[in-house]
């Protein structure tokens, strides 16, 4: 490297510049010429390290979390049985857990052979409980016989949060879907109206059908204002079909109507009026979710 030490005693250069004679080393017009070329390098400067080696040289300890310790939950004999923290909403035996929308008195859908089969004479059911945040385990079946097509085949539904009577809430459409054509907001597994399935994952009539679902309850300020929409996770039949969502307000068959103002609600089934052979619900279970 050229440093001012090796330029002492070297040829000098004259010529002028604007009329004014200047006098430099050859060697440093030299130098000037290749460091505009880019040849000569500055002097090196002190680096700082690469983030891969500050990274390297961190106390791993420094990012260890200890405390506070996750409570224990023991899963279920299979993925679709209930963990230990769950509330069974449905066992098999009895209704116990469930009364009539509109008034509230004992439901009255039918039992047996360990499922529940829908009653449309008798309205639509929903939890003695009610929820905000949870996960939610289902299955239902499309009778083998159905009749029917479009949205008069198997037509039924979960509602999320029940807000008020009838199909008042948050859907998510239940429908034979095994080539049944429709529209696709309103096929199986449709956040009712406003979101479409990713994928269409049916299984044939007959066969059992899961929906394992993750509800974000909306959130309100004391005047009633959402300060935090609805969002709904769902995989059907063990295929992501609703990524996290995000509802517009509560489902209706004319769009969207606002968020209706609530703290916890019931989980609702749906006894539609088509004319379609009734569909069946069995093991059904919830886990309370904490504020998100």
């Amino acid at each position: 490297m050229l440093d001012a030490t090796s330029l002492k005693g070297c040829p000098t250069l004259e010529f002028s510049v604007s009329n004014k004679r200047m006098k430099v080393s050859a060697v440093a017009a030299l130098v000037a010429g290749l460091a505009m070329a880019g040849a000569v390098s500055a002097p090196a400067q002190a680096q700082k390290p690469s983030a891969p080696e500050a990274h390297a040289k961190a106390d791993p300890k420094t990012t260890e979390q200890w405390e506070p310790m996750p409570a224990v939950v023991t899963p279920g004999p299979t993925d679709s049985g209930p963990p230990s923290d769950a509330i069974v909403l449905f066992d098999g035996h009895n209704l116990d857990q469930w009364v009539s929308t509109n008034d509230h008195t004992p439901a009255h859908w039918k039992v047996a052979d360990g499922i529940i089969t829908v009653d449309k004479s008798a309205g639509n059911i929903e939890t003695k409980q009610s929820f905000k945040n949870y996960q939610l385990h289902l299955e239902w079946r499309i009778p083998k016989n159905i009749t029917g097509e479009g949205q008069h085949r198997g037509n039924s539904g979960v509602f999320l949060a029940s807000t008020g009577p009838d199909d008042a809430g948050y859907e998510i459409q239940i429908l034979d879907s095994y080539n049944n054509k429709t529209y696709v907001n309103g096929q199986a597994a449709s956040v009712y109206k406003q979101s479409a399935p990713l994928v269409n994952s049916m299984r044939a009539p007959g066969a059992w059908q899961t929906f394992d679902i993750i509800w974000t309850a909306p959130v309100f300020a004391a005047d009633g204002k959402v300060t935090s929409p609805a969002y709904v996770t769902l995989i059907h039949n063990g295929v992501l079909v609703q990524n996290h969502f995000r509802l517009t307000g509560e489902t209706t068959n004319s769009g969207t109507l606002p968020f209706n103002p609530y703290q916890e609600a019931p989980i609702k089934l749906q006894a539609h009026g088509d004319p379609s052979p009734p569909i069946s619900f069995r093991n059904i279970w919830v886990r309370k979710l904490g504020p998100q």
